[in-house]
């Protein structure tokens, strides 16, 4: 199997998202399943749903799309209860297995316990060797599991003060839906470093990690879960406490710049708006004459409309993507392989041939989906073509949920802007600034405030100390090596 979708193979990965319900006045698992189609493009690897009937714990998990796994009856039948939660896949950190889907569940002293994760912690193989160490046997190679261990041991008496105590241990970023035969909790890291909103439909409350997903449910959006916060929902109450001491949030940049749907609200400001105005800095930071502005579909569609109003340059779709192509293709043959790039993006050649185009994209990770892109445009017939970037160069992993490539697979690590250049075969590439980026985002200058967002993929400012990084050094995925011993 091979992706036939030339921008899908060299993109950071959407991390994942959940959505959790209590209280629904229907079926619980139903209402997750919607909100998890509304999130599928944080994570397409695999999706699970656990519910609660108010006596026992139902849970399906699945490798692969929300839809053909949770859109039948008899799956959702076999999930009763009111209240559940929901969680779509990309995986950071272990290996790609059923036993890795979440919600992942397990059995303590105090009942039942189910956790959905968005995110990544990052001293989570210190604390697996010491759970080992003292008598905890794990069952997947996933960091969130740690969680589970740090509750199940805790000291604590009642379980909010366990899971309190869980996790004032550990480092990173994590939102967290919870259920317990007690209800539900909802938080995020002290840093809000991921999203989490919470909202209502009728008695019942939703969380989710993006707003779209309580608009395709019909919820009404009430506000957004803060950073270092725990939301508990005990049958009609909803309760409030933040454990944690006060600390400047830092939400991730890049739910901005790519991750989260256009039509999201995220932290008061709207995606699509953002990304509009993205490309407007792009536009005034590094302006070029030409005749058409393209945007690599669909994530560049924003930015390229704000370059082009800024610029008075016309926007078209210079790329036509095929909705009707799946993600992989059997290919028995290079000559085939090759062709079956062209299923789902395809250049409009009669518009490009002899134009002056500017490409927007949101990010370069590796360069290859950049080179195929250059190329494309020059196989259609581009007069020239040069590359806009709605983001600034992506110089650092990131340890929080995304999956980024080594730092030394980087191409902005790599090479200087010239040597990008080369790279990709563009006349021209340049990046929006760190600056301009902030500037989109109401802000002032990233070097005249202190940094407001995430941004450590950019700049290397990691908000959090990397404890399994600095112990393993900068090239050693340490649950990857996990997996492979246990596969």
């Amino acid at each position: 199997m091979l992706t036939t979708n030339p921008f899908d193979d060299d993109k950071l990965r959407e991390e994942c998202g959940i959505f959790g319900v209590s209280a629904a006045s229907g079926s619980g698992a139903a209402l997750v399943a919607l909100g998890l189609h509304a999130l599928q493009h944080r994570g397409q690897e695999a999706a699970g749903i656990t519910s609660f009937d108010g006596h026992h714990f139902h849970t399906h998990r699945a490798m692969g799309h929300v839809a053909g796994n949770f859109d039948r009856d008899d799956v959702i039948r076999a999930l009763p209860g009111s209240v559940a939660c929901g969680h779509v896949r990309y995986s950071t950190t272990g290996e790609t297995a059923l036993r890795n889907v979440q919600p992942l569940y397990a059995e303590l002293s105090t009942g039942g316990f189910a956790v959905a994760h968005n995110g990544n912690i990052s001293n989570a193989m210190k604390l697996r060797r010491e759970l080992v160490r003292r008598g905890s046997i794990f069952q997947s190679t996933s960091d969130t599991e740690t969680i589970i261990h740090l509750v199940a041991t805790s000291s604590y008496r009642t379980l909010l003060d366990r899971f309190i105590d869980a996790l004032k241990q550990v480092e990173g970023a994590y939102s967290l839906i919870v259920m317990t035969p007690e209800g539900m909790i909802a938080c995020r890291d002290p840093l809000g470093i991921r999203p989490l909103v919470m909202g209502k439909l009728d008695d019942a409350v939703i969380f989710a990690s993006e707003t779209v997903a309580l608009d395709v449910c019909g919820a009404e959006f009430v506000r957004d879960v803060e950073p270092g916060e725990l939301v508990i929902v005990q049958g009609g109450e909803v309760r409030s406490i933040k454990p944690f001491g006060p600390m400047a949030p830092r939400p991730c940049i890049f739910e901005w710049v790519y991750f989260s749907r256009p039509d999201s609200i995220v932290g008061d400001h709207s995606v699509y708006s953002v990304r509009k105005a993205i490309g407007a800095e792009l536009a005034r930071e590094a302006p070029v004459e030409a005749d058409l502005v393209i945007p690599v579909p669909d994530s560049g569609v924003p930015a390229a409309i704000g370059y082009a109003q800024a610029s008075g340059i016309p926007f078209e779709l210079g790329i036509i993507r095929s909705h009707y192509v799946g993600r992989t293709f059997i290919q028995p043959g290079d000559k085939v392989r090759h062709l079956g790039v062209k299923l789902k993006h395809n250049a409009n050649r009669a518009l490009i041939k002899g134009k002056r185009v500017v490409l927007i994209d949101d990010s370069i990770v590796r360069g290859t989906t950049s080179l195929k892109i250059v190329q494309m445009m020059r196989d259609a017939g581009a007069a020239e073509v040069h590359m806009r970037i709605a983001s600034p160069p992506t110089k650092h992993s990131c340890f929080y949920g995304v999956d980024t490539p080594e730092r030394t697979k980087l191409l902005a690590h790599k090479l200087d802007l010239g040597g990008m250049t080369d790279f990709i075969h563009a006349d021209s590439l340049s990046f929006v600034t760190i600056d301009g980026l902030y500037k989109a985002l109401g802000e002032a200058n990233r070097a005249d405030i202190r940094p407001k967002y995430c941004d450590a993929c950019f700049t290397g400012d990691y908000p959090t100390t990397l404890t399994d990084q600095d112990e393993s050094g900068p090239s050693v995925d340490q649950f990857a090596m996990l997996a492979e011993r246990v596969i």
